[in-house]
């Protein structure tokens, strides 16, 4: 090695890293000069080498961790990424929150954007070296303004929130002062913890302790929302903001209803759209933004993009006094200020890549005929439970979801999520309309969106609701032999030898079907 250049070695070094770290071998011509002073590194293995300023040296621990797969660093945990890749493959996925995402946005989230911090709102960051997450942050929010076509001057969007949870909080801690009141659809009736929920004993969600909150309901008989009854509590209550949204109500909410009410009361109107925010896209249910003041939505349901939320909020004139006086919104500020410093640091720009390719997706062709198909799916998954006699609530769906109403059965919500579990239906249980408890609820929530995904039509539906139906059956054969109590029921899933052998045989048929479909993203894990 002696009168070799070491400057021009180490220089030359760092560009063989590349090539030495993916297990590549050394390229005559393009390290030509190199290769006279250190010929035998460019037959060594990937990792049995570190390139330094000064030398070449056997290599350390740390960049074995750096460099290497997950399967060669952490075994164990691979195992049980396969194991549940292998879960998702073999069962139904029927929880209506729930969907497969695309490669394009599994990318985005295993980017090297995940690295970079960005506090604050592009152009005015907390940290330098955000030039191209800047980019890309306005890419995502020109984007998602696009994907639901709204005017740029007359609604702006906020796409830093990591999740719903978070998103509505936001807009609870910008238009409201602490301990302000709101509105929203109550838990047990198909609303979210996050829409104010609490119990005669305990406030649950942070949004019904820090704001004071007023469930409205639905009819008990009919399952839809009882918009008289809304407007009779808002007028005694005066809340600051109105919810429009849902986590299990299949049925169109009435914005434009909600909007009276709000005006009504001096209220924001405020949309959750997280569910049917991939409908509202491809146009085919009612839009909130016709009526609403805020609006936000998840991206990872119907929209099939990351776990993230995204919060759009009104510009412009809110409304003219009788003397012609225009009064402008000033919910931009608020809301963005409530997002960061609020309530979060630095935004997953991995997450908002995500966002910014899934709201690209939205304005396709493919993704509109999806979004068809998955209303077509649950339409035909509804009509195929009731002509085996099951009870739906409200009679039917409108939408991406139905609740199947399991009293006339005579067996619980956890009961049937159990038995279906078993067999590889995964749904969640979920109340009633006239369920006293949420921890006891009297129905399941099955939805369509991700079987969707998958290839599911119309045909393969129906075999879906037999599986389904043959689960519920077993689950009341079950549930005479245990008894009500829930402990027992699961005992006797778990020891009955004529049981498990019920189960055994039909999660069989269900894993035989559901293979024939394919899962987009990595084939192992």
């Amino acid at each position: 090695m002696a009168g070799c250049n070491w400057s021009f070695l180490n220089r030359r070094a760092f560009q063989l890293a590349d090539g030495l770290l993916s297990g590549r071998r050394c390229r005559g011509g393009h390290f030509a000069g190199v290769t006279s002073c250190i010929p035998e590194v460019c037959e060594l293995p990937r990792r049995s080498v570190h390139l330094s300023t000064t030398c070449c040296v056997p290599k350390r621990n740390m960049e074995s961790i750096l460099y290497s797969n997950i399967w060669e660093t952490d075994p164990e945990l691979f195992e049980l990424m396969k194991k549940e890749k292998k879960r998702q493959q073999c069962a139904l996925e029927m929880i209506a929150s729930e969907n497969f995402t695309s490669l394009s946005v599994l990318q985005c989230l295993g980017s090297c954007l995940h690295n970079k911090y960005s506090e604050g709102l592009p152009g005015h960051r907390y940290y330098g070296g955000n030039e191209y997450i800047d980019e890309i942050e306005l890419l995502a929010q020109k984007r998602a303004l696009e994907a639901f076509d709204l005017n740029p001057e007359e609604w702006g969007c906020n796409v830093q929130p990591y999740s719903g949870s978070p998103a509505n909080f936001a807009v609870y801690t910008g238009l409201c002062e602490p301990h302000g009141r709101i509105m929203g659809l109550d838990l047990p009736d198909g609303g979210h913890l996050t829409h104010g929920f609490f119990t005669s004993s305990k406030k649950i969600s942070a949004s019904s302790i820090f704001f004071e909150s007023m469930p409205y309901k639905v009819n008990s008989e009919t399952g839809l929302i009882d918009y008289d009854k809304c407007a009779e509590l808002a007028r005694l209550f005066k809340p600051k903001i109105i919810i429009a949204g849902v986590s299990c109500y299949s049925r169109y909410l009435d914005y434009k209803r909600f909007r009276q009410i709000a005006d009504e009361n001096n209220a924001y109107l405020f949309s959750d759209m997280a569910h049917v925010a991939g409908m509202v896209a491809a146009g085919l249910i009612p839009s909130p933004f016709k009526y609403s003041d805020v609006v936000s939505t998840t991206t990872h349901k119907t929209l099939r993009g990351p776990r993230a939320g995204v919060i759009f909020f009104r510009k412009g004139v809110r409304s003219v006094t009788k003397d012609g006086k225009k009064i402008m919104y000033d919910i931009e500020n608020k809301i963005n200020m409530a997002v960061f410093p609020g309530l979060q640091g630095g935004p997953h720009n991995h997450a908002i890549a995500g966002i910014a390719t899934t709201m690209k997706q939205a304005k396709s062709p493919e993704f509109i005929a999806y979004q068809k198909q998955i209303l077509a799916n649950a339409k035909r998954l509804c009509q195929s439970l009731q002509d085996r006699g099951y009870k739906i609530s409200t009679g039917g769906t409108d939408v991406h979801m139905l609740l199947m109403d399991l009293r006339p059965m005579g067996i619980t919500g956890s009961k049937a999520e159990a038995i279906l579990e078993s067999v590889s239906i995964a749904c969640n249980k979920n109340t009633v309309p006239g369920d006293k408890s949420a921890m006891n609820p009297s129905g399941i929530r099955l939805g369509t969106p991700a079987l969707t995904t998958r290839g599911l039509v119309e045909d393969d539906i129906d075999k879906v609701a037999e599986f389904i139906h043959k689960g519920l059956l077993l689950s009341k054969e079950v549930s005479n032999i245990s008894g009500p109590k829930l402990d027992d029921y699961k005992r006797v899933l778990n020891t009955n030898e004529d049981v498990k052998a019920k189960i055994a045989s039909l999660r069989s048929e269900v894993e035989a079907f559901s293979k024939k479909f394919l899962i987009p993203g990595i084939e192992e894990y």
